[in-house]
């Protein structure tokens, strides 16, 4: 075995057993080199190797600190174990929503309507159901045809499928700086380059993006207009309309994101209303009703309609009969409807308890979002954050899940609010401000 690994083993073994901590810090490379007698090439080997085991990470002008944990191989996002209150995974469910849902199911259960269920499907579903869905999507200024929307197994499928048919290998795709992690996953399998396209308070910037696209030329841009995770933002009528009309400008085709745009009734006219030529806006049910019930949504330019369906059916993201027709039937009996009135009141009222409980702490949100932005107070880094709420039994994610490009990992969490009962979403983030307000030493030390 090479040198630089038995190093890096040895290293590893003293993070497996405790003896380096999450958030401890490594010497400089120099230092380690004359620590351990080792040529200053060697000492950078056995860093990038401990960095490639997902063991350390590097912080520009900070140094290389031990992780908080070893990430487990799979999407962002993924359920932690053993966390007792989990502000990771954010899938809304209200009380009596299996209630409401349940009577939609039973028109599923003539052998009729079973048997042309239990066929398979196109990306183009059914009438029934596409009439289903515009009318779901329609907002004030904006009612998209019944004939433009294709149907996936869920959001990200939506989401993966228009990349899919926009970017081949090695193309660039611009993106938020700060961005869905899903989409870093969608771009990796699919070998897309990122680009972080530079943004403010109003999102991003139509400067910005015809500047990365002169730089080097993009196949498309992704971006969340409306209510953007991690903070919230909901981009103004005035941005969106200088972005439409870049894109037109550019030629450019852009995939919206308006997964969580249910939750503001009043949201401006999305940009496939402005630029319905060079905008594919993706949905789902996921978050409207529950994980469990998935169908995804992309309502697709014509000239694009067929590339992004070839797109479903190679990646084995079409959308099952059975979904579809109980989709198609809660939204046209007012059962979505009810649930979405439902779960507005629910985020803003846990909204309300993230103002009580962290009451002073440098938050970035909308009243109506079921996450919340926390900028960090010094000298707190978002590893050694997470590592100390997850002594708490208390799960976050680290604001450099959501991060593109190169630049030091942000001192931030993302907070999920949807998951646990309110009582106890009360009482974690009531821990996690004692946590912010003590010394992280203090915090994890023994």
């Amino acid at each position: 075995m090479e040198h630089y690994r038995q190093v890096a083993d040895a290293v590893a073994a003293d993070i497996a057993a405790g003896r380096l901590r999450p958030g401890d810090r490594l010497p400089p490379q120099r230092a380690f080199a004359r620590r351990h007698g080792l040529a200053a090439s060697t000492a950078a080997r056995v860093y990038r190797e401990l960095t490639r085991r997902g063991l350390v990470t590097g912080e520009v002008g900070r140094g290389t600190f031990v992780r908080a944990a070893v990430p487990a191989a799979g999407p962002p996002l993924v359920e932690p174990a053993g966390a007792r209150v989990d502000l990771e995974l954010n899938y809304p469910v209200v009380a009596g929503q299996a209630e409401r849902l349940a009577g939609g199911l039973a028109r599923l259960l003539r052998p009729d309507v079973l048997e042309a269920a239990l066929r398979p499907v196109p990306a183009a579903g059914t009438p029934g159901a596409r009439a289903a869905v515009a009318s779901l999507l329609a907002r004030p200024g904006w009612a998209p045809d019944p004939g433009d929307v294709l149907f996936t197994g869920n959001g990200r499928q939506a989401i993966a499928g228009a990349v899919a048919a926009l970017a081949a290998a090695g193309d660039r795709l611009g993106v938020e700086a700060r961005t869905y992690p899903v989409i870093k996953g969608v771009a990796s399998r699919l070998g897309v380059v990122l680009v972080p396209v530079e943004g403010d308070g109003d999102g991003m910037l139509p400067g910005a993006l015809a500047e990365a696209h002169r730089r080097a030329p993009l196949a498309g841009v992704y971006l969340q207009p409306t209510l953007h995770n991690p903070t919230g933002a909901t981009m103004p009528p005035p941005r969106r309309a200088a972005l439409a009309e870049t894109l037109e400008r550019l030629a450019l085709t852009a995939v919206e994101d308006a997964v969580w745009a249910f939750l503001r009734e009043d949201a401006p006219a999305p940009l496939a209303a402005l630029a319905p030529g060079r905008v594919v806006l993706v949905d789902s049910l996921s978050k409207r009703l529950a994980p469990g019930l998935t169908l995804g949504f992309a309502v697709a330019p014509r000239p694009l309609a067929a590339r992004i369906a070839a797109a479903l059916r190679s990646g084995a993201w079409l959308p099952t009969g059975y979904a579809l027709e109980a989709a198609a039937g809660w939204i046209g009996d007012g059962t979505v409807a009810e649930v979405v009135r439902a779960k507005r009141a629910d985020a803003a009222a846990r909204q309300r308890i993230v103002a009580e409980r962290l009451a002073g702490a440098a938050i970035t949100a909308d009243a109506r979002s079921y996450f919340c932005w926390w900028d960090l107070p010094e000298p707190w880094r978002a590893e050694t954050f997470v590592a100390a709420a997850a002594r708490r039994g208390i799960a976050v994610t680290p604001g450099a899940a959501f991060t593109v490009g190169p630049g030091a990992a942000p001192s931030a969490v993302r907070i999920g609010l949807a998951s646990p009962p309110p009582d106890v979403l009360g009482r974690a983030l009531g821990a996690l401000a004692e946590i912010a307000c003590a010394a992280p030493e203090d915090v994890l030390a023994d």
